[in-house]
């Protein structure tokens, strides 16, 4: 049986429009609030129908020398044109941005996770100085 953490792919966000894409500065300040925005479908837009799209993002940060990381956020999107008239035609969508706004007192890594209801698990990184 395969591992969860098996399940995730990844892949350059450029030719693949089902990797979360995290832009955030790579040099923050000690203690001072910046943005995170992480997204799905940046380069190749994502379809986000009934039948196929994002249901959620997840947003960690990996301290260095922590164990653990500390989940930022999470979204999950509801709203894909489903209605009791049929897929695709409430005209409702969602789109799979989200933006968050944290401090943090040392460096590490940022990771994002993605679920398509048809092509399973994705995942992405960045690293995060602190000055």
């Amino acid at each position: 049986m395969a591992e969860l953490g098996n399940l995730f792919q990844s892949a350059d966000w450029k030719a693949e429009k089902h990797v979360p894409v995290i832009e955030a500065p790579e040099k923050v300040v000690k203690g001072e609030f910046f943005t995170i925005k992480v997204m799905v479908g940046k380069e190749i837009p994502h379809p986000n129908t009934t039948a196929h799209h994002i249901r959620w993002i997840a947003l960690y940060f990996l301290a260095e020398g922590e164990k653990f990381p500390y989940e930022l956020a999470r979204c999950e999107f509801n709203a894909h044109g489903e209605s009791t008239q049929g897929a695709d035609t409430s005209g409702v969508y969602t789109d799979p941005k989200v933006s968050v706004t944290i401090k943090a007192a040392k460096p590490g890594k940022l990771f994002a996770a993605s679920l398509c209801n048809i092509h399973g698990l994705w995942q992405s990184f960045q690293e995060i100085a602190v000055t």
